[in-house]
């Protein structure tokens, strides 16, 4: 009976963690697409002399 226990909540574990890492695989997605998207359009923000960014670091 523990092995089968212990082999079910092992099922369980691995298929919540599948599932975050799938989470996080369409976040971390999103923020590429962010990035990419501020460096297209950082020229288009060139008010002065200088080079416009879309960050504050």
């Amino acid at each position: 009976m523990v092995p089968v226990l212990l082999v079910l909540l092992l099922a369980l574990i691995l298929f919540g963690a599948g599932f975050a890492l799938k989470a996080l695989w369409w976040v971390a997605v999103a923020v590429l697409v962010v990035w990419l998207l501020g460096f297209l359009f950082r020229a288009t923000g060139t008010g002065g002399g200088g080079r416009a960014r879309w960050y504050r670091w």
